[in-house]
């Protein structure tokens, strides 16, 4: 398999304070502890799906007739998976979407199907499972009457309710599909409230059902979209399935491996326990079992298995958007460390939440309000260890290592129209739900012209972004120190073997203001008399380390 190992290192060749006062849109940071790899998004304003190089140039791209509804896949035959939003008579609200499709490389559609009518439509998300099948979240109608007698209380309800379920499609031909299981929030509530009502139950001792009258913190005290699930997540080691209500504040764990007939009941499948919940994260107060101090998730996003083999694999990740959040409104990333006995199966202390009460691993802005968006929004884990983070509300992404330190940073430039924005212009509706990274040797690159082409914006800044490097590059590049950084007069190279060649400073404009060459582990440099500002030195492996000079 071809497998392309080059990487394209940025030497951007702008002044800091020219980037402050013009750049808006595309490529702001970039450096060697960027994960290597292509990144994939639909903005929310567009019809058409992106692939990037990491110096924000355009790979690919899939067109398409109607805006994202709202993820989208890159699958390892090339095709994209993306679900596309359709209008509806009805149903009306954030992620809608209705369809979802399957188009090749070359842009053709292969395979559509439509979940939408008066009565269900699908919205948010899908994942698709090993054999092929297809899971999606879609609301469901239920009337005033059906949810009195469900136990919902008259104050809390509006003329109707949507309660989210999960539909599995097997794909049949090239624009329809068979429903071969489904699971529904309807079939596991418990409520509180009139004991003439069904559902009526101690709602802390069920912690395996929804209560049908908690509300959370986000959702409108009668909005018909109670659930508002944005996410669906597939284990396959586990056959299990992982769900994120934005409304509820809560991430929930199902098992697959049910019949339908048992996803609706209580019994059944490799767990033992039906369609019932198997654990739930981020809000006890849901169930009763904590109060609003115990809240840990606040309106999150992307809720997700931890893939094998990458860093923190089998953990879960999450994009914690901060609404309403006490101690400030702003978003984290979170990791958490599932609560698993020696059996494998999620522990639950009698009349305790959920844990866990700490998270694994959390990234949090040098000023947390740099990081925030109210809605949309996803992060994903490299396998560097590095986490790729999607700040959907305003088409910001961001690569940041273990200890939070940004090594890449993108902003969407396509904008309202699907048009892309003009370098220096403000970008109007430029949204994204979530952005994905892929490897240079993920399948579905395999002998694809993967040649960059311009970056998207207009009237682009000047930069110069052709020097290559290979992965054996970047193993020596990483062991090399240069310091202090920022500098005033001097820096030092250091590495822990020998350095032999040119060394060159390039400034912000691409010109060589020193040179010298080398032939030892060590170095200082004298770098008196430059002006304050972005720098860059190139090693002579052509590696190249950003520098900022100070005065």
């Amino acid at each position: 398999m071809l497998k392309h190992i080059a990487s394209l290192l940025v030497v951007f060749f702008v002044s800091q304070m020219y980037v402050q006062a013009q750049q808006t849109v595309g490529l702001f940071e970039h450096d060697s502890e960027t994960f290597i790899g292509y990144t994939l998004f639909s903005p929310s304003a567009a019809t058409e799906t992106y692939l990037i190089d990491n110096c924000g140039r355009l790979v690919h791209s899939w067109p398409g007739t109607n805006r994202p509804g709202s993820s989208t896949y890159l699958l390892e035959n090339g095709d994209i998976l993306r679900a596309v939003r359709l209008s509806s008579s009805y149903f009306a609200g954030g992620g809608i979407g209705g369809a979802i499709e399957r188009v090749d490389w070359d842009g053709n559609l292969i395979w559509t199907f439509e979940y939408a009518s008066m009565d269900v439509h699908h919205h948010h998300d899908m994942a698709l499972l090993p054999n092929g099948n297809v899971l999606l979240i879609a609301w469901e109608l239920k009337t005033q009457e059906e949810a009195l007698a469900a136990g919902r209380n008259p104050s809390m309800l509006g003329d109707e309710l949507w309660p989210d379920h999960i539909v599995e499609i097997e794909p049949v031909g090239t624009n329809g599909g068979n429903i071969v299981w489904e699971w529904h929030f309807w079939d596991h509530l418990i409520q509180d409230f009139d004991p003439s009502k069904a559902n009526y139950g101690v709602v802390a001792d069920h912690p395996e059902l929804v209560d049908i009258n908690y509300l959370g913190s986000v959702a409108t005290s009668t909005g018909a979209d109670w659930n508002h699930c944005n996410a669906i997540n597939y284990n396959a080691e586990r056959d299990e399935i992982m769900l994120s209500s934005r409304h509820l504040n809560e991430i929930y764990i199902i098992d697959h491996s049910t019949t339908t007939e048992e996803a609706a009941g209580h019994t059944g499948g490799n767990s033992g326990k039906g369609g019932d919940i198997l654990y739930r994260y981020g809000n006890p107060l849901a169930y009763q079992r904590g109060t609003i101090d115990d809240q840990k998730s606040f309106g999150q996003h992307d809720a997700h298995w931890i893939k094998s083999g990458l860093p923190d694999e089998g953990k879960v990740l999450f994009y914690n958007n901060g609404i309403n959040r006490p101690q400030g409104v702003f978003s984290t990333v979170d990791v958490i460390e599932l609560p698993l006995d020696s059996d494998g199966h999620y522990f639950i202390e009698s009349n305790e939440p959920f844990g866990p009460d700490e998270l694994s691993w959390t990234y949090v802005a040098d000023t947390p309000t740099d990081l925030y968006s109210s809605i949309i929004s996803g992060a994903q884990r490299l396998p560097n260890g590095n986490t790729l983070i999607c700040e959907g509300a305003t088409g910001k992404f961001i690569e940041v290592n273990q200890d939070g330190v940004i090594h890449w940073h993108y902003k969407n430039p396509v904008g309202i129209g699907g048009q892309p924005t003009v370098q220096g212009d403000n970008p109007i509706f430029n949204a994204v739900f979530r952005a994905y990274r892929y490897a240079p040797d993920y399948p579905a690159f395999d002998g694809r012209d993967l040649t960059p082409g311009e970056v998207i914006e207009l009237e682009p800044l000047p930069f110069n972004c052709t020097l290559e490097v290979s992965v054996e590059d970047l193993a020596i590049a990483k062991k090399v120190e240069v310091y202090p950084n920022p500098f005033q007069d001097h820096i030092t190279v250091r590495a822990d073997q020998l350095i032999q060649g040119e060394l060159a400073l390039i400034d912000a404009l691409g010109r060589k203001m020193f040179t010298t060459y080398v032939n030892s582990n060590e170095i200082q440099i004298e770098l008196k008399s430059l002006y304050a500002g972005i720098y860059f030195l190139e090693l002579p492996n052509k590696n190249v380390v950003k520098l900022i000079c100070y005065p």
